[in-house]
């Protein structure tokens, strides 16, 4: 009898227990006590502890009681890999799961929910489908718990046709797997798939909430999607998602990337207390549009009513400042950054970088590279590029040297910035060298700017018969942008042949080429050929193109 009112006493404590902030120290005392009252192996008791220990992140006290515990029910064995994997030690998580397939004790719903998620979270897709068969080996059956996760597991990893094929195995589809599924397509930019799956849901009784619309919205990428958006926005004000701080964040964050300011500062000055995801949206989409200033005023106006920034929006503001080429702003972000302790972070430090070279103080975004505690890639080629924008091609491909022997992984940006200094310095031997390496080495297909980028550094040198074969090896479906590279080419070569050539191939484009009419009538204009410059120049004016003038500014 006492030892029955002992087990119902020390329940209730540790329902308290639970709801309490539980330091590392009360942790242990518990956890003491527990043991000293001979009642720690019970599986309830282990499983709280285990939690605590987790919550402290300290994972051996929590395996080591794991390990001494004689009766490892499910709850226990769920307990100890959710530790792991809420502390992103995914792979002892995995290696637990697959000790708990070889138990007594066999997975349930949430043990195979929580490492489909760690599964997702280190991109792992030959594990998540090892757990998928795991499901059928165990004859578990896929709920809605573990089937929910594991169409946001596929959707994660891209694969959201995967993710819709489980999706349609399920026999019942409620809200929340209706939600990970649309919300799967707009994270794949699939929005009509996801605005199908909308209409399907509304039709069969299923009615959507304010997570559906998040997840439908994501996918609205595009200005010509905005007629779309409004609609859904107008569905929101009708059913009152809009009171929704996480729904009106995500109509910000629509209307910013489709273009629409105004809609998105409307939306933005319902809020009575916008979040930092909001503000974010806000500033990100006044940057978005180039209008730099209004994304200044919005920080400046989140600062005073004392919202605290992330790395992420200082990165964006400082690419904003960059833009501007205005230096007093890029310094107090930077005095911000390190008042905040953001200035030590990678994706800062490379925005640093970019702006103190385009505002012409490359030092300065020198110094920034050399007090780095850690750099990355990113900020590597940050500096290659920023090396390259003012004629250092020697010192570029240094850095691109020190980057490769330091065991960082080059991508397609690297090479960007790699060829682009090649073509500023003249440096063609080298500029050869590295775009064969880019395939033979690094494994990188070359893409359009690459292909700018190199026909331009063959053309500036003289090598336009070169530039040209290599254009025509790549196919009929080439951008208008590595034709237009040959273009100017062939204008500081004065090479008329090939120009009109070069003109043809880029007028037959679909893309818009205004900017390449007027280099092709300044081109005939310097060679004295008043008729064509008025051809080009009347098609200009019919389509109601205009060249945008030139400016200068001193900012005081």
């Amino acid at each position: 009898m006492f030892q029955d009112l002992m087990f119902i006493h020390f329940k209730s404590l540790v329902f308290e227990l639970s709801k309490l902030n539980q330091t590392l120290s009360r942790t242990k005392s518990f956890h003491a006590l527990l043991i000293k009252t001979c009642i720690i192996h019970d599986p309830f008791y282990a499983t709280k502890i285990i939690r605590f220990y987790s919550t402290n992140d300290d994972l051996t006290s929590a395996h080591n009681l794991f390990d001494e515990s004689p009766n490892r029910t499910v709850y226990l064995w769920n307990s100890i890999i959710r530790a792991y994997a809420q502390n992103h030690r995914f792979r002892d998580a995995f290696t637990l799961f697959k000790q708990m397939l070889t138990s007594e004790t066999k997975p349930d719903d949430f043990t195979f929910a929580c490492i489909l998620r760690a599964c997702a979270e280190r991109h792992d897709l030959k594990g998540l489908r090892f757990v998928q068969a795991q499901v059928t080996v165990c004859d578990q059956g896929l709920g809605s718990i573990c089937g929910s996760t594991l169409v946001s597991a596929y959707s994660k990893l891209g694969l959201v046709d995967d993710a819709r094929m489980v999706f349609d195995s399920l026999n019942k589809h409620d809200l929340v797997l209706y939600n990970t599924m649309i919300a799967g397509y707009g994270s794949c930019g699939k929005w009509e798939n996801g605005l199908s799956l909308f209409v399907v849901m509304r039709r069969i009784g299923v009615r959507p909430d304010g997570f559906t619309v998040v997840g439908l919205l994501s996918g609205f990428t595009r200005s010509n999607l905005l007629e779309i958006g409004q609609g859904i926005h107008g569905y929101c004000l009708r059913n009152g998602f809009d009171s929704n701080a996480h729904t009106s964040s995500v109509l910000v964050s629509m209307y910013s990337r489709c273009g629409c300011m105004n809609s998105a500062y409307k939306v933005f000055n319902s809020l009575s207390h916008p979040d930092l995801v909001t503000w974010s949206a806000l500033i990100s989409g006044f940057s978005q549009a180039r209008e730099y200033h209004k994304a200044l005023v919005s920080f400046t106006k989140m600062n005073t009513e004392g919202r605290k920034s992330d790395s992420i929006l200082v990165a964006t503001l400082l690419a904003a400042t960059a833009q501007m080429a205005v230096l007093v702003p890029g310094v107090e972000i930077h005095g911000y950054a390190i008042r905040h302790d953001l200035d030590s972070d990678t994706m800062v430090s490379s925005a640093l970088i970019d702006m103190y070279s385009k505002c012409g103080f490359l030092e300065m975004g020198l110094k920034v590279f050399h007090h780095m505690p850690k750099r990355n890639i990113v900020s590597y080629n940050s500096v290659i590029a920023s090396l390259g924008l003012y004629g250092l091609t020697s010192e570029a491909l240094k850095v691109f040297k020190e980057a490769v022997e330091r065991g960082l992984k080059s991508d397609e940006s690297t090479f960007c910035a790699v060829l682009s200094a090649c073509s500023h310095g003249g440096f063609v031997k080298e500029g050869r060298d590295m775009f064969r390496r880019m395939d033979v080495d690094f494994g990188i297909k070359a893409k359009t700017e690459h292909y700018v980028h190199f026909v331009k550094l063959l053309g500036m040198a003289g090598e336009l018969e070169e530039a040209y074969n290599l254009i025509c090896s790549l196919g009929d479906d080439v951008d208008s942008g590595i034709w237009g590279a040959l273009l100017s080419c062939c204008d500081v070569h004065n090479d008329s042949k090939l120009a009109d050539v070069v003109a043809c191939r880029v007028f037959d484009k679909q893309a818009d080429t205004s900017a390449y009419k007027i280099i092709v009538s300044n081109f005939y204009a310097g060679n004295g050929r008043w008729d064509d410059v008025k051809t080009l120049r009347d098609g200009l004016d019919d389509v109601g193109n205009k060249k945008t003038c030139g400016i200068s500014w001193i900012a005081i």
